[in-house]
């Protein structure tokens, strides 16, 4: 397990900025050895602005959008034009700037047809194969959830599998597909996005290592990054941050 770094911003506008900005940089890393880079992404406000952001910065750069490949952590089990989702948002802010390969672009499944959420997970997990991401981004909840895994509820029970279907999911909506434990941390690398004094509490307790959270059970291979604003970092001695 990697020992997480913590970099502190100082409010929101600051951590998207500097998020899209490190995030451009380590995907265009990633092209220089002539591969696909595997990206995983998250939903969330934070999220969404530092898509925003990246949209803008990628115009020009030396990111090759055509070697990008986009997968996702979680999502919401809803039809597939509903807002409530993370890939439209996503898809809207990205496909709005710059183009990307329609084959390597992976939403998980809508409930449009599909029986259940559990239907769309095993459906994904195909899809997903032994896909190994580069980097996976994460935001985490108020209560130390991530993707939708969450604690004392059957999504944060061990698992072997890498997809899984959520039900009674205690944040609506009720049925969810999400990523596991297992396969987040396949990861070569993981970005934590924590912005907010109301996540203080948990993000305190999820870099103690309280595996009651499972913020603290995921983790990259090769490194683990905790992007967090001022709000968020309330409850954490400042030596514990790196600028």
């Amino acid at each position: 397990m990697t020992q997480p770094t913590v970099v502190r911003y100082r409010d929101a506008e600051e951590l998207a900025n500097a998020a899209a900005a490190r995030l451009l940089q380590a995907l265009i890393a990633f092209q220089i050895e002539e591969r696909v880079a595997q990206l995983c992404l998250t939903g969330g406000r934070i999220a969404l602005r530092i898509y925003a952001r990246l949209a803008e910065l990628v115009v020009d750069s030396e990111l090759d959008p055509a070697r990008l490949e986009l997968w996702w952590g979680d999502e919401r089990f809803l039809p597939t034009d509903d807002p409530a989702r993370n890939a439209g948002p996503t898809l809207a802010t990205l496909a709005g700037r710059f183009p990307l390969a329609p084959s390597r672009t992976h939403p998980m499944p809508a409930a449009d047809g599909l029986i259940d959420a559990g239907a769309g997970a095993a459906t994904y997990a195909k899809e997903l194969g032994d896909t190994r991401f580069d980097l996976v981004l994460l935001g985490m909840g108020e209560d130390g959830h991530v993707a939708s895994i969450f604690p004392d509820h059957p999504s944060g029970e061990p698992t072997t599998q890498t997809v899984m279907g959520v039900s009674d999911s205690p944040k609506p909506p009720s049925e969810r597909i999400s990523l596991t434990v297992p396969a987040l941390n396949r990861s070569g690398q993981v970005w934590f996005l924590v912005s907010g004094a109301e996540k203080a509490a948990s993000l305190r307790l999820a870099l103690a290592g309280d595996q009651r959270l499972p913020a603290a059970r995921v983790h990259g291979e090769e490194s683990t990054v905790w992007l967090i604003d001022q709000a968020a970092a309330a409850e954490l001695p400042y030596f514990e941050c790196s600028v």
